[in-house]
C-alpha cells in the first residue's frame, strides 16, 4: 500500500500549479462579480448600439430644396437610454444612405400605436433629431446638430410610456455616437414580405404610404431646430 501511495503522490511542483490555477480562477470570477462583466469583456452589442428595431412608417418631406425624413420605429421593451441609442444609430444610418438635411427618428413600443394620428405624447419612448448642417435661416436660430429625449420609464401594455422625460445635453449625445460599433438600420417588414413572395403587395403598400400626407396632430414633433419641417408636415409635440 505504501508503495502505491508513493507512486500516486503528486510532486510539490504539480500541487503548486494546480493551486495557482484554482486561485486565478477564483480571483477572476470574483473580479467579474465585483467589477462587472461589461468592464472586463466589454459592453454587449445591445449596450453599445441599442436594440434591433422594425420600421413602422416613413415620411419624406421636400420643401425649399431641403429634404426632411421622419421615421417611426418599434423596439422590444427596454430602458430609455437604449431607446435613444437605437434612434441615434438609425438616424445616422438613414443619413449615410440618403444624405437628407434633417432626420427625425421616433421610437415606439412594440405594442404602441401604428397610426400617425395616435403617435403622440406618452406613445413616444424616445425622439431624436439629427441636422448634419444646421441652417439658422431654414431651421431656427437655435438649431443644433442633435437633440434627443426619452421617457425613463417602461411602457404599459397599451404601449404608452411612463416616467420623467429626459432631455440629453448635446455633448452626451456626441459621446454616445462615438461609442457605436456600427450604424445599422431597422428591419423593413415590406422588404421582408417581398423576399417571401409578397413583392406586389409590398410595393402597393409602400406607394400608398408615401402618398399619404402627414396628419394634423400627430406626435413626434421635431423640436425648434426642425421648425421648417413642421411647417411642411405638422406634428404634435411631446
Amino acid at each position: 500500500m505504501k508503495a502505491l501511495l508513493r507512486i500516486f503522490r503528486p510532486s510539490r511542483k504539480l500541487v503548486f500549479i494546480i493551486a495557482g490555477v484554482a486561485l486565478l480562477g477564483g480571483v477572476s470570477g470574483g473580479a467579474a462579480l465585483y467589477i462587472g462583466k461589461d468592464k472586463i469583456l466589454g459592453p454587449s452589442a445591445e449596450a453599445a448600439n441599442g436594440l434591433s428595431c422594425t420600421d413602422v412608417n416613413l415620411v419624406t418631406i421636400k420643401r425649399q430644396n431641403r429634404v426632411w425624413i421622419r421615421k417611426y420605429i418599434k423596439t422590444e421593451p427596454t430602458d430609455g437610454m437604449t431607446r435613444v441609442k437605437t434612434a441615434l444609430r438609425v438616424a445616422k444610418a438613414i443619413y449615410d444612405a440618403q444624405k437628407p438635411d434633417l432626420v427625425q427618428v421616433v421610437v415606439l413600443d412594440t405594442n404602441g400605436p401604428t397610426l400617425r394620428s395616435d403617435i403622440r405624447g406618452r406613445a413616444i419612448g424616445a425622439d431624436v433629431v439629427y441636422i448634419p448642417h444646421p441652417d439658422p435661416i431654414l431651421e431656427s436660430e437655435e438649431a443644433k446638430t442633435y437633440t434627443a429625449r426619452y421617457y425613463d420609464g417602461t411602457a404599459a401594455a397599451n404601449g404608452l410610456f411612463f416616467g420623467e422625460r429626459v432631455d440629453l445635453p448635446e455633448d452626451e449625445i456626441t459621446a454616445l455616437n462615438a461609442s457605436f460599433k456600427d450604424y445599422s438600420d431597422c428591419i423593413d417588414p415590406i422588404a421582408v414580405a417581398a423576399t417571401k413572395g409578397g413583392e406586389g403587395e409590398g410595393k402597393k403598400a409602400e406607394k400608398t404610404e408615401d402618398a399619404k400626407p402627414a396628419e394634423g396632430g400627430e406626435h413626434g414633433s421635431a423640436p425648434a431646430e426642425a421648425a421648417a419641417a413642421e411647417k411642411a408636415a405638422p406634428a404634435a409635440g411631446h
